[in-house]
């Protein structure tokens, strides 16, 4: 049986046999005895995005009552999940991330907890709430995110794909009543420049 490990967009954690191509984590929610995740689905507002190698070194998973490692599609599934670039395995991309993010929010001198604030106010997964779309759907940068009922899609070149743990695939008929799902002050860091990694299935479909 899976772990319920897997990140929605949508920030929900499930159990899917489907690998990702990036782990993550928001510091310790598993019970290393059972290997179980709790009841809560966080302990800190820091959210991050890592990379499945980093430098040799192996994890066994939920094995000790260390940071839990979760498990992300892609990173505009993290993105939308409400996680943003780690600083320490993925420094440059965290560099670039905070520098589009101070761009797109006008905002300088800006701190990883000055982000992850930010995030834990705007995510879905903590804040309980879609935005409404700041732009026209086929306006919105690549790698945005957006829920239209209970889809989730990935916006590319101004269309959108329907999300599933195992990539993406075109959407049938138009997306209608969409919000936001990717947090907006991430979205904005998107739409100044930062460029998102996205699953080799959105290359294909979009």
């Amino acid at each position: 049986m899976p772990l319920q490990n897997r990140v929605l967009p949508t920030g929900e954690i499930v159990a899917t046999p489907e690998r990702g191509m990036f782990v993550g984590n928001r510091g310790i929610i598993h019970d290393p005895a059972t290997r179980t995740i709790l009841k809560r689905r966080w302990s800190t507002n820091a959210w991050i995005t890592c990379v499945l190698e980093f430098r040799g070194r192996r994890r066994k998973v939920w094995q000790k009552r260390s940071w839990t490692e979760l498990f992300f599609l892609d990173e505009a599934t993290s993105l939308a999940a409400g996680h943003r670039p780690c600083f320490y395995c993925r420094r440059e991309d965290a560099k670039r991330f905070r520098a589009a993010w101070e761009k797109g929010n006008r905002k300088s001198d800006v701190l990883a907890p000055d982000m992850d604030a930010a995030l834990h106010r705007e995510r879905f997964a903590s804040a309980k709430k879609l935005h409404p779309l700041p732009m026209a759907l086929d306006r919105l940068p690549d790698g945005a995110m957006v829920r239209s009922g209970e889809e989730s899609f990935l916006i590319v070149g101004g269309k959108p794909l329907l999300w599933s743990p195992s990539g993406y695939r075109a959407a049938r008929g138009d997306i209608r009543d969409a919000k936001l799902l990717t947090p907006p002050s991430t979205l904005r860091a998107i739409a100044a420049g930062y460029r998102v990694v996205l699953h080799e299935s959105a290359k294909k479909t979009g």
